[in-house]
């Protein structure tokens, strides 16, 4: 990799560091094509049972402020060059979304553009508070990507997600947190730690059932009521006839910590 993007593995937490932080994080083609390698890497890792969490953060004093406008402009054809960033941007992002772990977003400073869909798409979310969201797209005469207006009018609805879509304002982390788009917000001294202690205790966690509650809450916004629940009674019932509830079962019994493999 070029340095625009790290990646590190320990204890089945899979880091995917945004590693341009003299702009911002910025996404240029170069960033995109990194990050959409490394998901590509860490997933295939998942498969195999080395990866059991992905954490998403960003080098310097921002998460990522969006896509790389210097880089917009001195494109030979700016709508080509959009175009293929988005699709790179899309492919990884899709990825994650789609991936049998849990990935979890640990954001601070600025969050905008492209990079609030990259943020909030993620399972979990933990913020620093002092984190700034912005849509930004209209600012520059664009509209949304990387799932930035699904997530905002599925999330919030059409009426506060216009609101922020159409006038750029800012949504600090107290009010992404009460409106339901973070999961929580800390202290900026305790980001690390809190993401690092999560991460852990989700990597120490039932890879499957993990995979399943992922996979039926994330289906439940676009499924009716009944075909959903027969699609919960079939996977817990798969499920329960697996490992990880025999020993997860007998742990409680037990009145110990259950002890899962991959």
């Amino acid at each position: 990799m070029s340095g625009v993007v790290r990646r590190s593995l320990d204890g089945g937490v899979a880091r995917i560091t945004l590693n341009r932080p003299e702009r911002g994080n910025a996404i240029s083609m170069e960033l995109a094509t990194e990050f959409r390698r490394a998901v590509r890497e860490v997933l295939r890792d998942a498969d195999g049972g080395d990866v059991r969490v992905v954490l998403l953060t960003g080098a310097g004093g921002a998460f990522c402020v969006g896509g790389d406008l210097a880089g917009f402009a001195a494109a030979e054809d700016r709508s080509e060059h959009i175009a293929e960033l988005a699709r790179v941007m899309h492919e990884a992002i899709a990825a994650l979304v789609e991936a049998p772990v849990p990935v979890i977003s640990g954001v601070h400073g600025a969050v905008a553009g492209a990079g609030v869909g990259l943020a909030l798409l993620a399972d979990l979310v933990v913020a620093a508070s002092g984190t700034r969201f912005r849509t930004a797209y209209t600012g520059v005469g664009l509209s949304p990507d990387c799932g930035v207006s699904w997530v905002l009018g599925r999330t919030l609805g059409h009426a506060v997600a216009l609101d922020l879509a159409l006038t750029n304002r800012t949504l600090d982390a107290e009010e992404a947190e009460r409106r339901g788009l973070v999961s929580r917000v800390v202290p900026p001294e305790e980001l690390e730690g809190t993401l690092n202690a999560l991460a852990g205790a989700l990597a120490s966690g039932p890879p499957a059932a993990l995979a399943n509650t992922k996979r039926l809450t994330r289906a439940a916004g676009g499924s009716d009521l009944v075909p959903h629940l027969a699609d919960e009674a079939a996977a817990i019932a798969e499920l329960a006839a697996g490992p990880e509830a025999g020993e997860g079962i007998r742990a409680f019994l037990e009145k110990r910590s259950p002890r899962y493999r991959a």
